[in-house]
């Protein structure tokens, strides 16, 4: 029994943030039914390129639409009103990632909801929230990254701002709806009564920002780019160049200093005064890392790896391709394949919560794929289902 095993959860959503958090809910044991609107050809993910394992089955919808099944419904249809509150009856939550105007719009707050099921938790992701000037914008990954101040701190201080490789703000957020909504159902259980929860890219980003908005707020301290993507007051902690690519090294606690210092065969250096504690090295991180830079140059990074031996903070500098093919990853089946009838086994990275169970290897479900089951579920006759496929409702 995996540990959401029983938990109902009705999504509408696309693309990336909301199919995120719903898909860790879904790893873990949720029973995740996806709302796609037929009219539109399903979820846009689907059709994003430029890797494909069919038609309608792009590989970027996989990664976030694993273990969930897919009800194909028009809710611009009026007849979409029942199929609504029919899931809702027998749901725990609602999850939706719409531009911030249209849950009140198309019925999918806890007001619509609740007379239905004053149980249900209604969460909302939304780019900038439901309320507010900006509730009836777009927005994206990479505009948060930019307004929130990321840009600002990534790449190295003479070039231009550059944004996080990754979609982190679409990832972090969709954890937070996740992790609020499970929140929601908690207290729903216990008090009886759902609610709405909102969170939003925008806020998201701005609460990722953490210790560093609590500097500025605080202080006054405005952190820019560091060389070498330094942290901003620990040392040593950044990139090295080695004698055949880079190494990372993250003394983050003083135990370490004493011990990189022995193990680059330099043990006098944990006891200069100018590099005694990270005060000190921090003061001094210029001439510091003059030395580090010559030590590190003498040894390639697999030679530095296999002489710290673990003792010492330290990674390679892999691109997506060495990631992946590391070792490391055989030792937990941290690589799988998700399988489904009719397309080969897709394999991604496999949850990273174990709970002592076997996870779930569902793929992605294709547009629809339980329609007809769903809707059997919430008591809709055979002849109910195919009058609302002759209505292109579903």
């Amino acid at each position: 029994m995996l540990p959401l095993n029983g938990l109902r959860v009705v999504a509408i959503e696309q693309y990336g943030a909301g199919p995120y958090g719903s898909m860790q809910l879904a790893d873990l044991g949720a029973d995740v039914i996806k709302i796609e609107n037929p009219a539109e050809g399903g979820d846009m993910a689907r059709r994003v390129g430029p890797f494909f394992a069919g038609p309608g089955e792009s590989y970027f919808f996989h990664s976030f639409n694993r273990n969930k099944r897919s009800l194909a419904l028009d809710l611009k249809k009026p007849q979409a009103r029942e199929v609504l509150l029919a899931l809702a009856r027998r749901a725990d939550a609602f999850l939706d990632n719409l531009r911030g105007d249209l849950p009140d719009k198309l019925g999918l707050t806890y007001a619509a909801l609740s007379p239905a099921n004053p149980r249900l938790v209604c969460t909302h992701l939304s780019a900038y929230g439901r309320k507010g000037s900006r509730a009836g914008w777009p927005g994206y990954d990479y505009l948060m990254q930019a307004e929130a101040g990321y840009l600002s701190l990534t790449g190295e201080p003479e070039g231009p701002p550059a944004r996080m490789g990754l979609s982190i703000v679409d990832l972090m957020t969709g954890l937070f709806a996740a992790f609020a909504l499970l929140a929601g159902v908690i207290d729903a259980r216990a008090t009886g009564r759902g609610r709405d929860l909102d969170v939003s890219l925008f806020d998201c980003a701005l609460q990722n920002l953490s210790y560093l908005a609590t500097w500025y707020l605080n202080a006054g301290h405005l952190q820019g780019r560091e060389p070498n993507s330094a942290h901003p007051s620990l040392v040593p902690s950044q990139l090295y160049r080695t004698l055949d690519g880079f190494l990372f090294i993250m003394c983050n606690k003083e135990k370490f200093w004493p011990i990189l210092c022995e193990r680059l065969g330099h043990p006098e250096w944990a006891k200069d005064p100018r590099f005694e504690t990270f005060k000190e090295r921090l003061q001094n991180r210029a001439l510091l890392n003059a030395l580090l830079e010559g030590a590190f140059s003498t040894r390639t990074t697999k030679e530095w790896l296999l002489h710290f031996a673990g003792r010492v903070p330290a990674a390679a500098v892999n691109d997506i391709g060495a990631a992946l093919e590391n070792p490391f990853l055989s030792e937990g089946g941290r690589i799988r394949g998700y399988e489904r009838p009719g397309l080969p086994a897709t394999r991604m990275v496999a949850p990273p919560v174990l709970s002592g169970e076997e996870p779930r290897f569902a793929a992605a479900p294709a547009l629809g794929a339980d329609s007809e089951a769903v809707l059997g579920e919430c008591g809709f006759s055979p002849g109910e289902i195919a009058a609302l496929r002759a209505q292109k409702v579903i």
